[in-house]
């Protein structure tokens, strides 16, 4: 069974015996919807799998989650000519991956890269669950051009490089559906960068990695996190820049790569989420300072000013505007 969200993001799963048609369905969506894999159980004969899919430009992330599938690139598949290479990222407990003859084990934390042109396996079970990432050989080899020595091998002994890939693995997940095709390309090669990092790149690329990668990671990282906290009244450069593992300088140079402070940052955030309270139907009825206290603001004279100047209208009169509409 699958359920259609976004162009870019879908789930379907499947609970129950490996045969008939619901199951059938399942394997055919996972086969050729999306993964280029069979699937199957690990035992048993039963299956126990949601898999959450994004499509970012030409990166895809599947998460599956349960505690029963095998996915396969069996050799029927290879006809279909996919060269991507996949990383393969233990989520929790142990993960067996094979590739050719070669078996692979990975804990939490760890990873190991495929390539979809040999036979291989990831097995979710009860004890382990993971996540995959394909990209185009060729994006991979940019940012790593000996990516490919690398191959079915335990990678991740940076601990805090895992942490950050899986961090932005998720983050991409769940802004997919709000990205535009120039944002999800951008978040694409951010990631590509961060798994370059992994995977080793040449001593030039090293450096404009190390920047354009993980710092521009940390920094939609950061940027998410202030987005969960507009809330937050008291919300501080150094509560953000401490909770992604940086120092204050850090973090205010990460906002000035883009144009721009953290203090700018958070007032149009709390800004437009103002106004889409304002414009909303269940926001009619809300005074506006409980919707200037919502999103963050102490002082309502200065969110009064800050949003007449932001968009050339008293947010009352922004309030009074959508009940005239309606």
């Amino acid at each position: 069974m699958s359920e259609t969200q976004v162009p870019n993001r879908f789930s379907i799963f499947h609970r129950g015996l490996a045969k008939g048609p619901a199951y059938e369905a399942w394997r055919e969506g996972i086969c050729r919807g999306f993964c280029r894999l069979d699937v199957g159980p690990t035992d048993d004969n039963r299956i126990d799998c949601h898999n959450e899919f994004t499509l970012l430009h030409t990166v895809a992330i599947a998460t599956p989650r349960g505690g029963s599938a095998r996915f396969a690139r069996t050799r029927p598949l290879l006809n279909d000519g996919c060269d991507d290479l996949v990383l393969v990222f233990a989520t929790r407990g142990t993960v067996q991956v094979t590739q050719g003859s070669k078996a692979i084990e990975i804990t939490r934390g760890q990873m190991c890269l495929t390539e979809m042109n040999i036979v291989g396996t990831a097995d979710l079970t009860q004890s382990g669950s993971f996540t995959t990432t394909r990209f185009p050989r060729r994006l991979l080899l940019q940012v790593a051009p000996s990516a490919e020595t690398q191959l079915a091998r335990t990678l991740g002994r940076d601990l805090a490089l895992s942490a950050m890939i899986e961090r932005y693995s998720a983050l991409c997940t769940d802004l997919a559906g709000d990205l535009d095709l120039p944002g999800q390309q951008a978040a694409a090669h951010h990631l590509a960068d961060l798994v370059g990092l992994v995977l080793g790149s040449s001593a030039e690329q090293k450096e404009l990695v190390a920047w354009d990668g993980i710092a521009k990671a940390r920094l939609e990282l950061m940027k998410a996190d202030v987005l969960k906290n507009l809330d937050n009244g008291k919300l501080t450069i150094e509560a953000i820049a401490k909770a992604n593992a940086l120092s204050t300088r850090q973090a205010q140079r990460l906002f000035a790569s883009e144009g721009t402070t953290f203090s700018e940052f958070v007032l149009e955030q709390r800004l437009l989420m103002a106004r889409r309270l304002l414009l909303h139907e269940q926001g009619s009825g809300r005074k506006v300072s409980d919707i200037a206290y919502t999103v963050g603001f102490n002082d309502l004279s200065y969110f009064h000013r800050s949003f007449r100047r932001r968009f050339g209208i008293a947010p009352a009169e922004m309030q009074m505007e959508l009940r005239r509409w309606h």
